[in-house]
């Protein structure tokens, strides 16, 4: 998939498309960590992306026979750039690849470190129903408007040292002034990699994905932290799921 963007070399998109299923129920969009300034080529052999193509393949398995669209997006350079902002513009091309091929179809996106920060910064998009940011890379003073009438899955490792988890807290105390569906899981024994705990995250994430789009009912966990009124949503404990 190709677009013009401000760089001579463009972003690309893996997709894994749903088993006979003619109209695509809904679209997932994956997108991969990053480093705060950098030039480089994003590989497809670096291990940020590698994670999220884990995630990707996880969530094609569980949602292909309900209609669900996968799309991993690789960025073109490894940096978020500021304040060219690569990482944003993007995930800004492929919503708006997304736009043209399935118009109005309900998309969830889904980031890990910088692609957590980008997938909240752009979750304002018309398509947008919900984010789910992992480990995100927030700094303070992150824009939080844009996540008005979205629900907002965030988690984090409480062993992470890339990204420490009191960064994701900080930001989902200021993101409750836009939505009132957000909740945070602290996932314990987990770093940024993701490792230790794979299946937990990775199920925690289908379940989210898959709610969200309607393709299936919230589970319990899901549902009583999307609708828990206090400052008790934001350090739910991540059972194993």
């Amino acid at each position: 998939m190709r677009g013009t963007l401000s760089r001579s070399y463009e972003p690309h998109i893996a997709e894994w498309l749903p088993r006979s299923v003619t109209t695509p129920s809904g679209l997932v969009i994956l997108l991969h960590g990053g480093v705060p300034r950098s030039s480089q080529l994003v590989r497809r052999t670096r291990q940020v992306y590698l994670r999220m193509l884990l995630f990707a393949r996880a969530l094609h398995r569980a949602g292909r026979k309900r209609g669900l669209v996968v799309w991993l997006l690789r960025n073109r350079v490894r940096g978020w750039n500021e304040p060219e902002l690569d990482a944003v513009l993007d995930a800004q091309w492929a919503l708006a690849q997304a736009a043209a091929r399935f118009p109005g179809l309900p998309v969830v996106l889904v980031g890990h470190s910088m692609g957590g920060r980008t997938a909240l910064r752009v979750a304002g998009a018309p398509a947008i129903v919900a984010v789910a940011a992992l480990a995100p890379w927030t700094p303070q003073e992150e824009p939080v408007i844009q996540l008005a009438g979205r629900a907002v899955l965030v988690a984090h490792g409480d062993r992470d040292r890339i990204v420490r988890p009191e960064v994701s807290y900080r930001y989902s105390i200021d993101a409750m002034r836009a939505t009132d569906r957000i909740c945070r899981f602290v996932v314990s024994g987990d770093g940024h990699a993701m490792l230790r705990r794979a299946a937990d995250w990775t199920a925690l994430l289908e379940g989210f994905v898959l709610s969200q789009l309607g393709l299936q009912p919230e589970n319990k966990v899901l549902t009583e932290a999307l609708t828990l009124s206090s400052l008790r949503n934001l350090n739910i404990p991540l059972p194993s799921l």
